[in-house]
């Protein structure tokens, strides 16, 4: 009887220790819970593991017959979702439909109001390789620079605002969202090929520029108003422009035609979709002909003077308030085509689209040196690698914090960025 009740309580420890054989878990024990689905082309997986952990909270749960999970979970913690991808069928892997994590098996999931979330995988067939430390390192290099000259067009537009008016303008970010929500009302909502709709909100964008400046700014600037003024002028243009897009487009993210083209194989691990190629041609020929623009055009030189010196330029002759409107029409047309190009980078067009990149926009200006527009460029491209790079050595979370590391780092030992100048103080 004794060696009966060892051998009992020795499986009741086994069957303890082992992921619970059920689709429920905890769900009795807590109000809050995290619910999901394994499928696969809407077949059910069954017996796939997922491990869920968070705030010292961790348990298992195992898919049953129709690929269904729920687990039960104490409040007011993020959780981390594992799916253990050595669980599912042979030839079968996580998607990731994002395409820029390491990490497509673990989701991050937070409890909302109702008291419950939905976490799905993206299932499908495909391998489940080892890349090694240098084609990940030559992938993220090359998905940086694109990146970066993204960031760029972003970047120069409010570096050359900054440089004529003074103005951090904080609303440069609804700009570059204002050119991915006017391609996508003219590519879906009006039916137009995306060869049109691009340019199309590329000229909307300039318009919605010169008006911001015909019908604000430049009266603003007429009644003497001080930067600090204007800057918070900005701030609730931003804020307000920012959920007006909320209310008309909704909080979800819409796609734009195209921005689910596959991959090409290029070397090595590097692959790029042609929408991701085609980004790349657009940003370097726009930059080269903007640089051509300001060093030989009789307006871009005018507008290098105007960001030298305003009231020297004024003197000399130069139409300041003319240099100043071209400029914000510029800025405008700039971040719309950033806008559009940062819409496939993601993939997606959302709301606060712009807001996600404003700071790193702001970083890649000042590494670069407030006002001058090369400067920005270099900047961001500086700021594009870095992110891309730095989730190789950090979790991807904090790849945005490692630019920021980089750019005080920077202004510690050159205070007026790459290629700003000094400026004697006194």
């Amino acid at each position: 009887m004794l060696v009966a009740l060892i051998v009992a309580l020795s499986a009741a420890f086994s069957l303890m220790a082992m992921p619970a054989m059920a689709d429920e878990v905890n769900v009795d024990e807590y109000d809050n819970s995290i619910i999901g689905n394994v499928k696969l082309e809407s077949v059910p997986l069954e017996g796939v593991l997922l491990t869920i952990a968070g705030g010292g909270y961790e348990v298992e749960v195992v898919t049953d017959a129709d690929g269904q999970w729920k687990v039960g979970v104490p409040d007011g913690d993020e959780f981390s979702v594992t799916l253990d991808e050595n669980t599912l069928p042979e030839g079968i892997a996580v998607i990731d439909e994002v395409g820029d994590d390491d990490t497509p098996n673990v989701k991050e999931a937070m409890i909302g109001p109702s008291g419950s979330t939905v976490m799905n995988f993206f299932i499908g067939r495909g391998e489940r390789n080892v890349v090694s430390f240098v084609d990940q390192l030559v992938e993220r290099l090359v998905n940086g620079l694109n990146f970066g000259l993204m960031l760029g067009l972003a970047a120069i537009g409010i570096s050359l605002v900054y440089g004529t008016t003074g103005l951090s303008n904080f609303a440069h970010a609804e700009m570059v969202t204002f050119g991915a929500v006017m391609a996508l009302i003219v590519s879906v909502d009006l039916g137009q090929p995306v060869w049109f709709a691009i340019p199309m909100a590329v000229l909307l964008s300039a318009g919605f520029g010169w008006a911001l400046d015909a019908g604000l700014w430049k009266p603003l600037r007429k009644k003497g108003v001080g930067i600090v003024q204007l800057m918070i002028v900005s701030i609730g243009l931003s804020l307000a422009l920012r959920y007006t897009f909320q209310y008309f487009r909704g909080g979800g993210t819409e796609q734009l035609p195209g921005s689910n083209s596959p991959d090409i194989p290029l070397f090595g691990s590097v692959s790029l979709s042609q929408t991701n190629m085609i980004s790349m041609v657009i940003s370097i020929v726009v930059i080269v002909i903007f640089a051509w623009w300001l060093v030989k055009t009789k307006i871009g030189k005018a507008t290098r003077a105007v960001s030298d010196n305003p009231s020297l330029a004024a003197a000399s002759g130069i139409d300041v308030d003319q240099v100043v409107r071209v400029v914000w029409i510029l800025a405008a047309a700039m971040a719309g085509l950033a806008g559009v190009l940062w819409a496939y980078f993601r993939p997606g067009i959302r709301w606060d689209m712009g807001a996600q990149i404003l700071l790193l926009v702001f970083a890649a200006v000042t590494l670069g040196g407030l006002g001058t527009a090369f400067g920005a460029l270099v900047g961001s491209i500086i700021v594009g690698v870095l992110v891309e790079t730095s989730s190789l050595f950090i979790p991807s979370d904090l790849k945005y914090v490692g630019a920021l590391g980089v750019l005080i780092i920077v202004l510690l030992f050159r205070p007026q960025g790459i290629l700003g100048r000094s400026e004697r103080i006194g």
